[in-house]
């Protein structure tokens, strides 16, 4: 029987033929790949393909999406994806786009973590991803004019979009803070549009009473079961066990991305249970940005060493690899629940004008959140050294211009030739750049 997928009956504006499933896979596992940079760059490129270039969703419809990924604990770029991937076959599209999004770089990580554990350093790793970040600031910026132009079409809008950037990038105010703040104006200060959709509410009816009760209820046995398995065949006090508590923790408190919890985690890894040294969790933040998919995938090399360290009965690299599976289970599992819990409720509210609006507030402060993070992902691309003014009222990123680095200079402005004028897709990018980044690292004895 020929797959067919769930299209927009109603608002077709930017959204063309639907895909065989058989493309979402492909374009999904392409997503995974090339996901460099951090949130902002893989929903730059997630718009640039699920918009810009196949015309399955509509612009609207992407960020209605992207607003509410934003206020969900976890990583909002895997969840975005499996929101996209929702939209075109519900269920299993979002698992296959979820998972296609996390496993590429869930595998890189993997591997780099075992070599890491047996090896320490690799040199060449960090060769390639000293090119691959100049090239992925090029598609973040891409991003950023991209989404900017589309959401910031009212004064109000732009005044939320320059408040949002400036409480998150000078003052350090707290993410959920910023995204709230902006629902309420937008909700009260803009206007929204009602956009009635016969299929989405549909999705609805479908998600109440028991369809919502049996969505729940699978979703926590899911998550719940590899958990309980290690508790029963090895004890509570097993790393496997310990492991899943704590991610498990912190895969419900995650507000405002990998780095708002790393201190903790760090601290946590460090000095409770000894996992691992500071200088560790360094290397593993540094092979995290290193890797496609989200930042968040640190907590698989913490994973990785836990198990590594404390294998029993398995040997070193048998644990290691148990413990970083568990590890992503347990980390991601509760993104894909969010988004089957919430999508046909949030697919819904693009029929009411006062929540719309609140929405449109929400995709204002997101343009300056991919600012603020475009930002701080330039400074530590571009300087070696940048330190933090930690005040009462104030958190700013100031770099050390001693430090600057040339090379990176010249190698985002190649990106953005490639971006801009050449208009080459993310692969040439990444290729290019990833190229030019190793090459550049020879010649000056690093590798």
């Amino acid at each position: 029987m020929k797959e067919t997928a769930i299209v927009d009956e109603v608002d077709t504006t930017g959204e063309g033929r639907a895909p065989a499933f058989s493309d979402l896979l492909a374009t999904s596992f392409k997503i995974g790949i090339y996901s460099f940079g951090g949130p902002a760059a893989q929903i730059a490129l997630m718009h640039r393909e699920f918009v810009d270039e196949k015309r399955w969703i509509s612009e609207d419809r992407f960020l209605h999406a992207l607003n509410y990924c934003m206020l969900l604990p976890g990583p909002e770029a895997q969840q975005l994806a499996t929101y996209c991937g929702w939209l075109l076959y519900r269920i299993r599209g979002g698992i296959a786009a979820g998972l296609l999004f996390i496993l590429p770089g869930a595998f890189a990580m993997l591997v780099l973590a075992g070599v890491y554990a047996e090896f320490g350093n690799v040199p060449l790793v960090e060769s390639l991803s000293y090119g691959i970040k100049a090239g992925v600031l090029a598609i973040v910026v891409q991003a950023l004019l991209r989404v900017g132009s589309r959401a910031l079409k009212m004064r109000l809008a732009w005044w939320i979009a320059a408040a949002s950037f400036l409480a998150l990038f000078v003052f350090g105010v707290p993410f959920p803070v910023v995204i709230i703040s902006a629902a309420l104006i937008g909700a009260f200060g803009l206007k929204g549009s009602a956009v009635r959709d016969p299929l989405a509410e549909e999705s609805v009816r479908g998600s109440r009473g028991a369809g919502f009760a049996k969505t729940l209820a699978t979703g926590l046995v899911v998550w719940a079961f590899p958990p309980l398995v290690a508790a029963l065949v090895f004890t509570p006090q097993h790393v496997l066990v310990e492991i899943s508590g704590f991610f498990s923790m912190l895969a419900v408190v995650s507000f405002g991305g990998a780095y708002a919890l790393l201190s903790y985690m760090a601290q946590v890894a460090v000095e409770t249970y000894g996992w691992m040294s500071a200088g560790e969790m360094l290397d593993g933040l540094g092979l995290a940005e290193t890797t496609p998919g989200p930042l968040i995938l640190v907590t698989e090399f913490v994973g990785f060493l836990a198990g590594y360290r404390e294998p029993a009965p398995f040997s070193p690299l048998a644990g290691g690899v148990l413990a970083a599976v568990m590890t992503v289970w347990v980390t991601f599992t509760p993104s894909f629940l969010w988004i089957f819990l919430g999508a046909p409720y949030i697919e819904r509210l693009r029929g009411n004008a006062r929540l719309s609006a609140a929405m449109q507030g929400i995709t204002a402060a997101v343009t300056g959140t991919i600012l603020n993070l475009a930002v701080w992902f330039a400074l530590h691309v571009f300087f070696a050294d940048v330190a933090l003014i930690d005040g009462r009222w104030l958190s700013l990123p100031l770099p050390n211009v001693a430090t600057v680095d040339v090379t990176a200079i010249l190698l985002a402005a190649v990106a953005a030739f490639l971006v801009f004028r050449t208009k080459s897709g993310v692969a040439t990018v990444v290729a290019v750049t990833a190229l030019l980044g190793l090459a550049t690292r020879w010649l000056a004895g690093a590798i």
